[in-house]
């Protein structure tokens, strides 16, 4: 195969696949991926499929528990900044912390990394985020891909998709039916956007008010408007995950795109309705620039946007103590924020507390 353009024959470098580029960024990756490894990993990145062995994790009877996300456009800001070391983060967050919703404490991870243009640098960017995403949820990084889509990305363009794989116990599978009336909401403080909102935001940020995104994130702010918007998400799982070993849990729903009035009816049934008490925390600045600068509505800002709640945990109130300490105990804030009443599964927004 001819590999130079100059020679006018056909190749695959000349049609936009670099495979040396694909390879280097391989070795570049290598340990930063082993650095994520558990006892339970099998064999080693480079085969056509990455190996656990369940039998050594432990559990009696277990479920397998699969969770795939993205990061949605937090990507496109993530570009525009020049910024790619802390996304792969997010990645991570989106997936086990749904797994964590059905009680699964995560076990492995994938990725798959696409790019206009393969670059190293980038490769080992967004790699190296995902595995210190990894290693604080306690999963392994077992295997992954890169695609490279020239004529179909641009060449500065990447997306990047995760997918991971958690195990609970069956007889200590999350599945709502433990849900009551009287059960309390316990609420995980959630300091920024986390991965969700981000195509409001980059209408309202960049089309329409033309911010920049190294400008201060709002007057007198010592952090970018990049900073603000780029902050990692927190990942819960290992702090949900010790709550659950300790405490009786009924229910836990991750807050992601749809907010709280989105999210919690997935865990809710149809007997209970969850009041929330708005005014139990205080929502991060950065949401509430983001309204004064787009005019949004109150209900939009509460379907689109976390608000600064990013789990939520219903259990028993003679838990309330307890959970809240284990989880601070994992430096995750949280604190009542409402409680379930008789209902059909909706959740009610306690007025003029947003």
């Amino acid at each position: 195969m001819i590999e130079d353009q100059a020679t006018g024959v056909e190749s695959y470098r000349v049609a936009g696949v670099d495979i040396d580029a694909g390879e280097e960024a391989v070795r570049r990756i290598g340990p930063l991926v082993r650095a994520t490894y558990r006892p339970e990993v099998v064999g080693d990145i480079g085969g056509f499929g990455g190996l656990f062995d369940i039998g050594r994790a432990g559990y009696r009877d277990p479920l397998l528990v699969s969770a795939t996300d993205g990061v949605g456009t937090k990507a496109e800001v993530a570009r525009l900044a020049g910024r790619l070391d802390s996304i792969g983060r997010d990645l991570v967050a989106m997936c086990v912390d749904d797994l964590v919703c059905s009680g699964a404490a995560p076990l492995f991870f994938l990725d798959y990394l696409a790019f206009g243009r393969l670059d190293s640098d980038a490769v080992e960017d967004l790699v190296s985020g995902v595995a210190d995403g990894c290693r604080e949820a306690g999963c392994a990084l077992i295997g992954g891909e890169m695609a490279e889509h020239p004529g179909v990305m641009g060449t500065d363009q990447f997306d990047l998709v995760g997918f991971a794989v958690g195990a609970v116990e069956r007889d200590s599978l999350l599945d709502g039916t433990a849900v009551a009336a009287g059960d309390v909401l316990v609420g995980l403080d959630s300091p920024n956007l986390r991965s969700n909102g981000f195509s409001l935001v980059r209408r309202i940020v960049l089309e329409l008010a033309g911010r920049d995104l190294n400008a201060p994130a709002w007057k007198g702010a010592s952090s970018t408007l990049a900073e603000e918007l780029l902050a990692p998400s927190v990942i819960y799982a290992p702090a949900v995950v010790a709550a659950l070993a300790a405490h009786e849990i009924h229910a836990v729903a991750h807050v992601t795109g749809g907010g709280l009035l989105g999210n919690l009816p997935r865990v809710l049934g149809q007997s209970v309705d969850a009041v929330v008490n708005c005014s139990a925390w205080e929502v991060p600045r950065i949401f509430r620039e983001l309204q004064t600068i787009g005019g949004i509505a109150d209900d939009e800002m509460a379907r689109v946007f976390n608000l600064g709640i990013g789990m939520v945990l219903v259990l028993p109130s003679d838990e309330v103590d307890g959970v809240v300490t284990t989880l601070g105990i994992h430096d995750r804030p949280a604190r009542v924020i409402g409680e379930l009443v008789p209902g059909s599964g909706e959740v009610r927004l306690e007025e003029g507390t947003r």
